[in-house]
């Protein structure tokens, strides 16, 4: 008998945990990060469920935003130039704009003319 190929499906492997890509992982974590305060703090006035939520929230919404994309809808303006980005690339554009005096400069060549 001759040996056959069977095709693997190898398109989640950068995948931990199979929800878990490597930067949705990072930002989960950071939003944990920012969530842990509150529970400690929450924890000294004994309400250590009530911080657990909350720092089960921040990692959620770390984790939207390292995995998600900007939906695109044909009737909002604004959606077509950012729709099917990633969210943590429109926070950082954003980020950026507001730190440069929110302007845009626009390099362009310009030709040369003869005569």
């Amino acid at each position: 008998m001759g040996t056959y190929n069977i095709p693997r499906n190898v398109k989640g492997e950068g995948r931990i945990l199979f929800i878990f890509s490597t930067k949705s992982l990072i930002y989960s974590a950071i939003g944990a990060g920012i969530g842990l305060p509150l529970y400690f703090i929450l924890s000294a006035f004994e309400l250590n469920v009530v911080g657990i939520i909350i720092m089960l929230l921040f990692a959620l919404i770390g984790f939207g935003i390292g995995t998600f994309k900007f939906p695109e809808f044909a009737g909002l303006k604004f959606t077509k130039t950012i729709g099917g980005e990633n969210v943590d690339d429109i926070i950082k554009r954003a980020i950026n704009f507001n730190k440069k005096g929110k302007k845009i400069y626009i390099y362009t060549k310009e030709e040369e003319k003869n005569g």
